[in-house]
């Protein structure tokens, strides 16, 4: 039976690739920040057959001593401080765990492995957000890198960090570069989490309006139920790579807008939606889409689910959580 460790189990890709994984007949080993971390109850539920381990990416002992017990086969680093708009908030803290918690998690892994440094396979979260002020469309494995927020900027450590550890010493690390993928496990300060959730509510009228940012940025987004096995792919390769995730299409912040409104029978959505100068980003990123051409290639990988059936399916799924919760 293969062992896979996960950073960052709670997030949505936490959850999704631990249930891949255990569907593969995996021992599936999370690493979880604080005791009392109310997301515990959360896996707990989703997927009662994981092994959790306390743990911080700020803290080398923790994850040594989650090693030592896992003693994992492929270790997954999904742990981060994701929310970009917060990166600017709280630079520092961002770094040391988006970044630093990298560079924390490749050391484990090296420090466990011993001598044979090939033996643990390594996943590294990469993002999107590194291209920032993107500097050709589409964006592929060799584009310029020129983030935007204090996040892009630790990923983009994190991501040539990986990078350094597989040529340095012949570790099998990967990293995915994904672009933006989302499901109804998306945590709620996101953007499209945010627009299913106040949609779902003012179709039940539950709330009146909507506050947004900039409603023409563009975002390349995917389900990230689909994404996840894209990860697991990258670590069946003979070698460690890095590899652009993505569905190659690109949809700004109004269609999603339109989308969501359409699914609950609302077609002029222009008097629901407000913006608010505080929601702007202090510096944009514009245009994100990838070109995911090696990631077909290579890992015979591509998206199964569309943008109107993911933007749909967030929707009902918040509209039935809220019909739920009226009615009890």
């Amino acid at each position: 039976m293969p062992r896979a460790l996960i950073t960052g189990i709670t997030g949505q890709d936490g959850l999704y690739l631990s249930e891949l994984l255990l569907a593969k007949g995996y021992e599936v080993h999370g690493v979880i920040r604080g005791q009392n971390n109310p997301k515990r109850e959360l896996v707990q539920q989703v997927v009662p057959d994981v092994v959790l381990h306390n743990g911080d990416l700020t803290d080398l002992s923790s994850l040594l001593r989650a090693m030592a017990v896992a003693d994992p086969d492929e270790v997954y680093n999904l742990g981060a401080v994701s929310f970009v708009a917060y990166s600017w908030e709280n630079a520092r803290v961002t770094t040391e765990v988006t970044g630093n918690g990298v560079l924390n998690a490749l050391e484990a892994v090296r420090l466990h492995s011993g001598r044979d440094l090939g033996r643990i396979r390594f996943y590294q979260a990469s993002s999107s957000e590194m291209f920032g002020k993107v500097q050709e469309v589409p964006q592929r494995e060799t584009t310029l890198l020129w983030p935007r927020s204090p996040y892009g900027v630790a990923k983009v450590y994190g991501h040539y960090m990986t990078i350094n550890y597989r040529e340095s010493y012949g570790m099998h690390a990967s990293s995915g570069i994904l672009f933006n993928h989302e499901s109804p496990r998306r945590g709620p300060e996101f953007v499209t989490r945010k627009v299913s959730m106040g949609v779902a509510a003012i179709s039940l009228g539950l709330q009146e309006s909507l506050t947004m940012g900039n409603l023409d940025a563009q975002r390349d987004w995917g389900f990230a139920g689909d994404y996840v096995e894209g990860m697991w792919r990258m670590l069946q390769q003979p070698e460690g790579g890095d590899y652009v995730l993505s569905t190659g299409e690109t949809h700004s912040i109004r269609e999603l807008l339109d989308v969501a409104f359409a699914r609950v029978g609302i077609d002029d959505w222009s008097g629901l939606v407000e913006q608010d100068p505080r929601f702007m980003r202090p510096a944009e990123v514009d245009l994100l889409v990838g070109d995911a051409s090696k990631a077909r290639e290579v890992l015979g990988w591509e998206p199964k689910v569309g943008f109107r059936e993911l933007v749909e399916m967030m929707v009902d799924s918040d509209v039935a959580r809220l019909r739920d919760g009226l009615a009890r």
